[in-house]
């Protein structure tokens, strides 16, 4: 999806809503957790709408919500067990890092290890030693698009591998080409194998369902996580969006354009919700990096999205770009809404260097 809503996509999920909730609130009893997790629920589930199939958005969402209740309790089971100290051991230095960090490397050894000897030859030349796709596939007797798409199948394969090293043999023939098309984003071949019902059906694909999909995050982690409360924030919104898009690699002007969508989401969670927060994380597709922004607010939520979303529209005779202009300005844009609950965006600009 480039520029537009993926309508079929946004339906499913706003359809699965209800259920998520359901999902949520019948193993968490505070009201606010349950708003909270229902909202990040979304938020993973529209950050992986480029890699997932319509029809698994909402067993996808359903596996999500679950994960994120279970790691919810296993955060307050582990606080439980420490309160008693003067001090959080999760924030000392352990001495098992070291320890941990060799098996790692040794898993992504045995990974590698089940990769074929052409797949994994260039992608150590490619990943290792810096060989650009041109020169490999020059020694390929290939082309640079072909061996991009080579390097992308291998990845997602390697990704799939190292879980599998990780936590054993999946428990059905089924699993492994599951995974497999769920880590290469192969949307098509999702569909062909029912993902969604396999997802609900297998607990073990329902674990590694996430990793695989929410893979794109630098390291794994938010480079910025801002409050949205008052105009000021929005300005430093604004700042913050145009320096995380520069070292994304994006020239001034498109980070300008990147920090002015920001500025406009933020700008609508003060007007209409008040309260809410703005996650912008550098994330990258093969060889091609960007910047994805995550906007959420507990707000009155929208009624009519598809009105919302008309050029022109607005409720307070404003002159900004609000979310159509928004939608123009970035390359991926998703919206989804629940009246009485809040809304979620999610948009993503690309950085596309000229060859």
């Amino acid at each position: 999806m480039t520029g537009a809503v993926n309508d079929s996509f946004g339906a499913a999920v706003v359809d699965a809503t209800a259920i998520i909730r359901q999902v949520v609130a019948s193993r968490v009893e505070n009201g606010d957790v349950v708003d909270e997790i229902v909202q990040e629920t979304l938020a993973r589930v529209l950050a992986a709408s480029r890699r997932l199939d319509d029809a698994a958005a909402g067993p996808y969402a359903i596996v999500t919500a679950r994960n994120l209740v279970a790691s919810r309790w296993r955060g307050k089971g582990i606080g439980k067990r420490h309160e008693h100290r003067l001090f959080d051991p999760r924030g000392a230095v352990d001495p098992e890092d070291s320890l941990i960090k060799r098996e790692e490397a040794e898993v992504m050894r045995a990974a590698l290890q089940r990769l074929r000897r052409s797949e994994r030859e260039v992608l150590v030349a490619h990943e290792v030693s810096g060989q650009d796709t041109k020169s490999l596939a020059d020694d390929l007797g290939s082309t640079p698009t072909a061996v991009a798409a080579q390097l992308h199948r291998t990845r997602a394969k390697l990704r799939v591998e190292y879980l599998l090293e990780m936590h054993g043999e999946p428990p059905s023939p089924d699993c492994r080409p599951v995974l497999l098309a769920l880590s290469a984003g192969a949307r098509r071949r999702q569909a062909g194998l029912d993902v969604g019902y396999h997802l609900l059906d297998c607990e073990f694909c329902a674990a590694l369902c996430e990793p695989l999909l929410d893979r794109s995050a630098k390291d794994g982690h938010d480079d910025a996580r801002l409050p949205v409360r008052v105009d000021a924030d929005v300005v430093v919104a604004r700042q913050r969006g145009r320096e995380v898009a520069i070292d994304a690699g994006f020239s001034a002007t498109e980070a300008t354009v990147i920090a002015t969508a920001i500025s406009e989401i933020a700008r609508n969670i003060v007007r209409f919700a008040r309260a809410g927060e703005i996650t912008m994380t550098r994330v990258t597709d093969g060889d091609v990096s960007g910047v994805m922004i995550v906007a959420r607010d507990a707000g009155p939520g929208i009624a009519d999205i598809d009105l919302a979303m008309t050029v022109g529209y607005t409720t307070y005779n404003g002159r900004g770009l609000g979310l159509p202009g928004s939608r123009r300005l970035m390359d991926e844009f998703e919206i989804t809404s629940e009246v009485g609950r809040g809304t979620t965006v999610t948009m993503t600009k690309w950085h596309r260097p000229w060859p």
